[in-house]
């Protein structure tokens, strides 16, 4: 049963959307998502495309809370929500740490690592890197990924000797930080969070090589499998340790958690996403939908969690 709420007691809600990151059109598909789940609900929210004047736009138009729907960096970096913070704004979702952690691939890797949670190995990259060492000790095929971005912008899958050097260059022209990570090849799943409820996991299956932009956001032959087909005792193994990982980071709110599984059926944390998709092809509500919650009443369950501190978020 979804607890009931009035929607005045949400006020004057501001949704975020589109920003300048690499993921503003995506972004723009959410945030038009959101906007027409709380408007169908009663909820006086607006959609804001947010430039460099937001924070003028944000005072100027008496908001009394914010639902975060910008991903990438500006958005989903920590910088909205200490802006937010000193505005004495609530908003959804993680607060300044676990925005900012959640969206640097590389020290989250660090985080959960030091705290004994499975993650595939990996290496910061950079211009002095042993290229061929690396592949060695990693193995063929290896990720190259941004750190900081999101959607699987500047993501390349290097499968042959050699190539590494050149999926660096790429993926560094999106971020001066990059990472190579050990592949597994026992499927891609997810594990959303909503408040202090791990989700359904699913497994993705995508018809490419990897679960890139395209398979994400424009490919119509990407496989969403929930129930996902593991055992229970593995999913209810999943879903703890998303929990865990997510409430290491200092996340809140809502956010989800992605997995590889090796070949043995080892699950093993990739990366967090503390503002995630919310487009007709996005996980969280598929996930809510399989644990019996509608699209509307999964917005209006995210915007309430602004409410549960009275105030800006800690």
């Amino acid at each position: 049963m979804v607890e009931a709420y009035e929607p005045a007691q949400f006020g004057k809600v501001a949704v975020l959307m589109g920003g300048t990151s690499a993921e503003r059109e995506v972004s723009l598909n959410s945030g038009g998502a959101v906007l027409a789940a709380l408007q169908r609900r009663g909820i006086d929210a607006h959609g804001i495309d947010a430039g460099h004047d937001l924070l003028a736009v944000l005072v100027a138009g008496a908001f009394d809370r914010v639902f975060i729907v910008l991903h990438g960096r500006g958005g989903e970096d920590g910088t909205l929500q200490g802006a937010l913070e000193l505005l004495g704004l609530p908003y959804t979702g993680s607060g300044v740490l676990g925005s900012a952690l959640g969206m640097d691939k590389w020290r989250t890797k660090l985080v959960w690592h030091a705290a004994h949670l499975p993650v595939p190995e990996f290496e910061l990259l950079s211009v002095a890197s042993d290229f061929e060492a690396v592949e060695r000790r990693l193995g063929l095929p290896l990720f190259v990924k941004p750190v900081r971005e999101g959607s699987s912008v500047g993501v390349c899958k290097v499968k042959a000797t050699g190539e590494l050097r050149s999926a660096w260059q790429q993926a560094a022209q999106y971020d001066s930080l990059v990472i190579a990570e050990r592949y597994f090849g026992g499927g891609e799943y997810t594990v959303a969070i909503l408040g202090d409820r791990p989700l359904p996991a699913i497994r993705i299956v995508p018809a490419g090589e990897f679960y890139d932009y395209d398979a994400k956001y424009l490919r119509d032959d990407t496989r969403y499998l929930c129930p996902c087909g593991l055992a229970p005792e593995l999913e209810a193994e999943m879903q703890s340790m998303a929990l865990a990982a997510f409430r290491l980071l200092g996340c809140r709110g809502w956010g989800r958690i992605d997995f590889l599984m090796d070949e043995a059926g080892k699950p093993y944390l990739l990366e967090a996403n503390t503002v995630p998709g919310m487009t007709d092809h996005s996980l969280v509500p598929m996930a809510a939908r399989a644990a019996g919650i509608e699209f509307d009443d999964l917005v209006v369950r995210i915007l309430a969690e602004s409410l549960h501190d009275g105030g800006t978020q800690t």
